[in-house]
């Protein structure tokens, strides 16, 4: 049966959405614009019949499936040690997994990812990147790096917009009661207290990246239970906080925190302090986001070094090295690779497809991932956006929507303030509990649909914003984020899966970490690489 308009809106984006584009409904020209995504039905290639086998296999010292943050990672780490045979093969026309970035006359933007919180003093590989990037300008008085201002967001960094007005901030304070603030004021002081945590051996409790943390029962029983349930056997339930809370969720996690294991819902407010609360340093950003760090990470190689439109379809272990078939996607011609050392950089459920052993007997394991999808839109605007309250703000955040609300691409050149063009990232992250049924939904809906949903959040907040669109751009990622379910965190299936086969083939990506961050997947590149660096004979002095 075809949803109406009202109730298509709300599906995705909540009732309060729906009613407002109803009272507000009245005809427009749809803005012009595109779902620009493609790799979703090349990839499906994967689950069809046995695939055209190459007859000459080209040699090469090191494969890296996947050009996603972690293979590049992994590449830059090989090239850092002096390796040159080494090639990066990927699937779609563009690099950088969920981290990639688009580009139009008036600004780069983000496809995903939109920002890095600054590394401290531990973070090695991420650290040395910044480095790398000339992002890091010094130290500070108690020894952590500092950075270049020009790149830490400005203010102002975020404000919330809740029936008909902007305020600054994420926490709703107008209205706000007294049990609200003392919830809210409690709630910090935990989490400080467990930022500030370390066990016998001085790891921290919660750490950045997640595999430095602590590994004592004393924390790690926090996987067992959700976020959710761990709130209201704290007796926090004020609904302000536990909005705050289920928006981190989200927006970290793909997940409310009904789904979210509360180990994973802690570690978002404590892992990146050291109990005082949010870290000076604040979060960098670029106007195409993490697509920066995508840029940095693939200038250690050359051209000829990475190659797209190329869909592996199996990897089969040796002891002397791997056999990988692929086609090429546009012609599919067959090819083959025959790698002394491969490094598989992409998702457990593509592997499963992928890896010879693995579509034979699947690993009991492979069942604990599951991955949310997500969906995000590029609007190009003629000007600011024009708002009630608070200005305009780098995070934009929608109080009563579904969506995340957006991040503003121009935001670092000050150009909202000249009232130029720009492009607002609006984000939807397909948070609902049978991700099947939630990927079902975001691939089914056609961008007449995807067009008249992302409008009708924009105007809730903006009205009369569809007079100054332009143009609007939709990307759909149907297995965008591993989710850290309850119990996924500290089980062993993801230990399992980090696991190298034999000595010839080695896993990174950000579901090892079971968080979609780039501080994940760089941890799982470097460290894949340096399994192969010691494969290869190498002395290696870890980046980690």
């Amino acid at each position: 049966m075809e949803l109406t308009r009202r109730e298509l809106i709300a599906a995705f984006l909540g009732s309060a959405v729906a009613a407002s584009a109803c009272r507000t409904s009245r005809k427009r020209e749809p803005v012009p614009g595109a779902i620009v995504d493609r790799a979703v039905e090349t990839g499906h290639r994967l689950r069809g019949g046995p695939l055209p086998r190459a007859e000459v296999a080209e040699p090469v010292d090191v494969l890296i499936v996947g050009a996603g943050a972690a293979g590049l990672s992994a590449a830059w780490r090989l090239a850092g040690a002096g390796l040159k045979d080494v090639r990066v093969v990927e699937l779609d026309d563009e690099v950088g997994g969920t981290s990639r970035s688009g580009k139009n006359s008036v600004s780069a933007y983000p496809w995903g990812a939109h920002y890095l919180p600054a590394p401290m003093g531990e973070q090695g590989a991420v650290l040395r990147l910044m480095r790398e990037m000339g992002a890091v300008t010094g130290t500070d008085a108690e020894g952590y790096p500092t950075f270049s201002e020009e790149l830490l967001i400005r203010e102002p960094d975020e404000r919330l917009f809740y029936q008909g007005e902007w305020y600054e901030g994420l926490y709703l304070r107008a209205g706000a009661t007294a049990d609200d603030l003392a919830q809210a004021q409690r709630f910090e002081a935990r989490m400080n207290a467990f930022g500030a945590a370390k066990d016998a051996k001085g790891r921290k409790a919660f750490a950045v990246p997640t595999a430095l943390s602590s590994d004592d029962a004393e924390w790690t029983a926090l996987d067992k239970v959700s976020m959710a349930q761990w709130m209201e056997a704290e007796g926090f339930r004020s609904p302000r906080l536990k909005w705050v809370v289920d928006y981190a969720c989200r927006d970290d996690y793909g997940a409310t925190s009904e789904h979210v294991s509360a180990w994973a819902g802690i570690w978002y407010f404590a892992a990146r302090q050291y109990g005082k609360g949010e870290r000076s340093e604040g979060f960098l950003s670029w106007p195409e986001g993490n697509g920066r760090l995508i840029r940095q990470l693939l200038s250690s190689l050359s051209p000829k070094q990475v190659e797209r439109h190329v869909l592996v379809h199996t990897v089969e272990p040796g002891a002397e090295g791997c056999r990988v078939e692929a086609l090429e996607a546009g012609t599919g011609k067959p090819r083959a690779f025959q790698a002394k050392q491969v490094v598989f950089a992409g998702p457990r459920f593509v592997a499963g497809h992928v890896v010879a052993p693995w579509r034979q007997q699947r690993p009991e394991w492979m069942g604990a991932f599951t991955y949310g999808p997500w969906v995000v839109a590029n609007l190009t605007l003629s000007k600011p956006p024009r708002g009630r309250g608070f200005p305009l703000a780098w995070d934009n955040v929608l109080y009563e929507s579904k969506s995340l609300g957006y991040v503003v691409a121009t935001h670092q050149a000050l150009r909202q303030y000249e009232g130029g063009p720009t492009v607002l990232t609006w984000y939807l992250p397909m948070a609902g509990a049978d991700v099947k049924a939630e990927r079902e939904k975001a691939l089914s809906a056609g961008y007449g649909e995807w067009e008249a949903m992302v409008m009708a959040d924009m105007m809730l907040a903006h009205p009369g914003i569809e007079e100054q669109a332009l143009r609007l751009e939709v990307m759909r990622w149907g297995h965008a984020m591993v989710r850290p379910s309850p119990g996924f965190m500290w089980g062993p299936a993801r230990f399992a899966a980090q696991e190298s086969l034999g000595r010839t083939l080695h896993f990174a990506h950000t579901d090892l970490g079971g968080m979609a961050l780039f501080e994940e997947a760089n941890w799982f590149g470097v460290k894949a690489a340096e399994r192969v660096l010691k494969e290869l004979g190498h002395s290696v002095t870890s980046w980690l």
